[in-house]
């Protein structure tokens, strides 16, 4: 596969589930939610550039498309993913009412709130083709009527709250607070197979400040421990997805012991995290440490571009390349080099070569993002956001290179390297699968111990044979401080 001829331009998040779902319960106490999965149908690029206004009809071709792809053959429902190129993805089953009406939920960690098509959604085409919960069918429903909105990555919901039962396998939540989405704009949540999302962060994100599942199925004692984990089996062939425990871990999934941190920051499921490696060899960004965010929600591993470009470069993967990057080393480099080897404190090195301000303190992403406002004629600031930008970057490269005693010329030509693996503002990097048995192990630090991924677990491998495209399985994602450097991962566990 070239990856010139590959390039794939797709935006995070919002994992899409795929096929119905089994409840189980069993003599141990733990309530288990069995998660099916099918493999990711590949969307046509053209597909993804077919995007509609609310209020406006969708075109006959597109809708035909859906309807060949979802509808067409008996009962066997195909998966589209929109913007995540995965071979596998999971979704389970949940009830709200009396009697119950079932939906298709995101089992989600990386938000709080429970959302659902309300039948109440009458401008959304993607609401006419999900389940919709009918609140006047529901003895147990209580109105509430507040607005209620929620932004996620690739899509955004909007509608009001109401009250209502669910039913989680055996479980019944009484009176829980959900929201009833009367707007689902644009194709993602068009395409997707899920109805809704089911919140597991904590009260601190939800939106409305309601209550989560989580808190309530606690709260009403309906579990053993106050404990819930995944299991997301990575075996293409086999027929069962995987499991979410409700009250505790399933120990038929998993061998030798846990590594457990504690919650740095409630909210987000948040934890310290320590070094990242790439063969054993320290990436420099992460040695004082980072912080993570275990989200079930997130398809990939997303880290800060510094790291995200030196790991892509290491593996082979391609993105976009960075011109005011190469345009900094080239002019700028050997002064960096004589400024780190002088000792000069590596934060202000690009502001004393006039590349960055005094107050500067912006993320590597608006940076990225500014390179694309000048290209389409936007403020001048823009260019100098980019040209700061790329400097951090070359300090950290840099200086990383330096603790290894390299050459300057190496040094420079490594850095340059890294300029043609900056990743795509708006999408992943592709690498070719017949290199997956020559590229390195990616590290994470975590609780002080090191975490090795293999290619075979950080390489997305969509199709078969000939067909086959690979995909990065890191992407970046830029959080400044406090809050960052920030590392957002799915929490899976492999049999």
């Amino acid at each position: 596969m070239g990856t010139s001829s590959r390039a794939f331009l797709v935006s995070l998040f919002l994992v899409l589930l795929l096929s119905p779902m089994v409840f189980s319960a069993s003599n141990d106490k733990l309530i288990r939610v069995g998660l099916k999965k099918r493999k990711l149908e590949m969307i046509n690029r053209d597909d993804l550039r077919l995007g509609f206004k609310e209020g406006e009809g969708v075109s006959n071709s597109i809708m035909k498309q859906y309807l060949a792809r979802n509808i067409g053959s008996s009962g066997d429902a195909e998966i589209v993913g929109l913007k995540n190129y995965l071979d596998v993805q999971y979704y389970g089953e949940i009830g709200i009412g009396t009697p119950t009406q079932n939906f298709t939920v995101i089992f989600d960690t990386g938000s709080s709130n429970l959302w659902v098509p309300s039948a109440k959604c009458y401008f959304s085409v993607a609401c006419y083709f999900h389940s919709k919960y009918k609140s006047s069918k529901s003895s147990t429903y209580r109105a509430n009527g507040e607005y209620a909105e929620i932004p996620y990555g690739t899509g955004a919901i909007a509608g009001f709250f109401s009250q209502d039962d669910v039913k989680i396998a055996d479980l019944v939540v009484k009176s829980q607070e959900i929201i009833e989405a009367t707007r689902e704009p644009g194709i993602t949540l068009l395409v997707a197979k899920f109805d809704g999302i089911l919140g597991l962060g904590f009260q601190e994100i939800s939106v409305g400040n309601a209550v989560p599942v989580w808190y309530n199925m606690i709260e009403q004692g309906l579990i053993k421990e106050p404990v819930f984990s995944f299991w997301l089996n990575r075996d293409a062939d086999d027929k069962e997805g995987g499991e979410i425990v409700f009250g505790g871990v399933d120990t038929d999934h998993f061998n030798g012991e846990h590594t457990y941190v504690p919650v740095t920051q409630k909210g987000y499921w948040q934890f310290d995290m320590g070094d990242v490696l790439i063969d054993g060899d320290s990436t420099g960004f992460c040695t004082a440490g980072c912080s993570a965010i275990a989200a079930s929600g997130t398809s990939l591993l997303a880290g800060p571009t510094t790291i995200i470009t030196q790991i892509n470069h290491a593996i082979g993967a391609s993105g976009v390349v960075g011109q005011e990057c190469k345009a900094v080393v080239g002019q700028y480099g050997k002064a960096i080099l004589d400024m780190l080897i002088a000792k000069e404190r590596p934060q202000q090195i690009c502001f004393l070569v006039g590349l960055c301000t005094c107050d500067r303190n912006r993320n590597v992403s608006m940076g990225i993002e500014s390179v694309v406002d000048r290209n389409n004629g936007k403020s001048s600031d823009a260019f100098h956001n980019a040209m700061c930008t790329a400097c951090e970057m070359a300090v950290v490269w840099m200086q990383n290179q330096l603790r290894k005693n390299e050459t300057q010329q190496r040094i420079l030509d490594y850095a340059n390297q890294l300029c043609e693996r900056l990743p795509s503002p708006m999408g992943l990097s592709a690498v070719e699968c017949s290199s997956m048995s020559s590229m390195p192990s990616v590290s994470f630090t975590i609780g002080g111990k090191v975490f090795d991924l293999s290619p075979e677990q950080y390489v997305l491998k969509v199709g078969d044979g000939v067909a086959a495209q690979c995909i990065s399985g890191f992407i970046a994602l830029d959080v400044p401080p406090p809050r960052g450097p920030l590392w957002y991962a799915c929490p899976t566990s492999k049999y």
